[in-house]
């Protein structure tokens, strides 16, 4: 991409650290913030993850509110709810806490705080009129990268379809990362994340809009999860394959930031809007399809990307690398527990065409494919991922 013009660009501080989370409070009073909406995954209060993060907030002496009404592949009305609670505390701060259904709900609601309507009339590119309040995110899974992107990421109750809003001035100001919040995740929620952010770093690095700048940051991302995948999953203590997983997750999030995503992306939402499968798991089941169709086009790009999956794959010329890439993909999903077909989450086959015809609105991901995507196109990967 030297050839290229280059830009990239990324608005989010980063404080990266085990025990990270304890400083929350300080920070957020660095910010300025004085009363705050705190956006939080339900599962957290559980395992002892909201009541540190409470007790920080309340020594550096703020006052607020918790938002746990957040679900997953959450719904546009739980952000109106989460910007309505935001506007009853007069927040001048929204802390998103948990996963990407958490953090999204925050930057919707830190911008209903500022901007009329309701999330619904944002979705779309640049329809945000002015910034919202500052945002804080805390990640609790490593997965998302949202604690690093301009997007927030809805399911619209009524049609079911899924659809972003998308601005600049959705892009978190502060990211507070503490790989200890992530060792009460389950194996399988690891390994869905896990696969959600490698979906993100393979398609930064073979999207159309890929820089020099996105390479460097999605194959290093490619390199700490085919190195930590296996043992975080494995044993969710191993502090050392959580932080690198964690890592991994940010680099991978601000390379799509910059460069976008592809075709798995597409053609998971509508796994997500219309059978409520996560989103990590829906990339999973497709990435290595979707990578198999990609590959005729993709072949530096992956080539590229198998370098950083193992050094086995060095000696192989750029083709056979490529390939091995797509193999080895397959390889780390069926080691980490990932179902291999889509009719294993009972998904109906005969609503291939739906789901073709709904993966194909999502224009930007379609467009960035390297290769081209149409109905006939889709329709094979769909056919192929349910054992085809």
């Amino acid at each position: 991409m030297l050839h290229a013009l280059n830009s990239f660009e990324c608005r989010t501080r980063l404080l990266f650290g085990r025990g990270a989370a304890a400083r929350l409070g300080d920070v957020a009073g660095e910010m300025g913030a004085r009363r705050y909406l705190l956006v939080a995954d339900p599962a957290l209060a559980s395992v002892g993850v909201l009541g540190p993060v409470r007790a920080s907030l309340d020594a550096a002496g703020l006052q607020g509110a918790v938002f746990e009404d957040v679900e997953p592949e959450p719904y546009l009305d739980g952000a109106d709810r989460a910007g309505a609670q935001g506007h009853a505390v007069d927040a001048d701060l929204v802390i998103g806490i948990g996963g990407g259904s958490a953090m999204d709900t925050a930057k919707a609601a830190a911008m209903l705080l500022t901007n009329e309507g309701k999330a619904q009339d944002y979705i779309g590119l640049n329809l945000v009129n002015v910034p919202g309040v500052p945002t804080l995110m805390v990640p609790t899974t490593a997965g998302t990268g949202a604690e690093v992107t301009f997007t927030a990421v809805f399911t619209n109750r009524e049609t079911k379809a899924k659809g972003g809003i998308n601005s600049p001035f959705l892009f978190p100001n502060v990211a507070v990362l503490d790989p200890e919040l992530t060792v009460p995740l389950p194996a399988n929620v690891t390994a869905y994340t896990g696969m959600d952010a490698l979906t993100h770093a393979i398609e930064s690095v073979s999207s159309r809009s890929s820089t020099v700048f996105t390479e460097a940051l999605g194959t290093c991302a490619v390199r700490l999860i085919f190195g930590n995948a296996k043992k975080a999953v494995a044993d969710g203590t191993d502090l050392d394959a959580r932080e690198r997983m964690l890592m991994g997750s940010v680099l991978a999030g601000m390379a799509l930031a910059d460069a976008g995503v592809g075709a798995c992306h597409a053609l998971a939402y509508p796994l997500g809007g219309r059978y409520r499968i996560p989103h990590g798991l829906a990339n999973a089941v497709l990435l290595p399809y979707v990578m198999d169709f990609n590959v005729e086009a993709a072949s530096l790009s992956y080539s590229l990307l198998a370098g950083s999956m193992g050094p086995q794959f060095g000696i192989l010329t750029p083709d056979e690398a490529a390939a091995s890439a797509v193999e080895a993909v397959r390889d780390l999903c069926r080691a980490i527990g990932i179902p291999r077909t889509l009719a294993e989450l009972n998904v109906p086959r005969s609503d291939i065409p739906a789901m073709v015809e709904s993966a194909l609105t999502v224009r930007r991901p379609v467009e960035n494919n390297p290769r081209t995507l149409g109905e006939k196109e889709a329709t094979s990967i769909y056919e192929r991922a349910f054992g085809a």
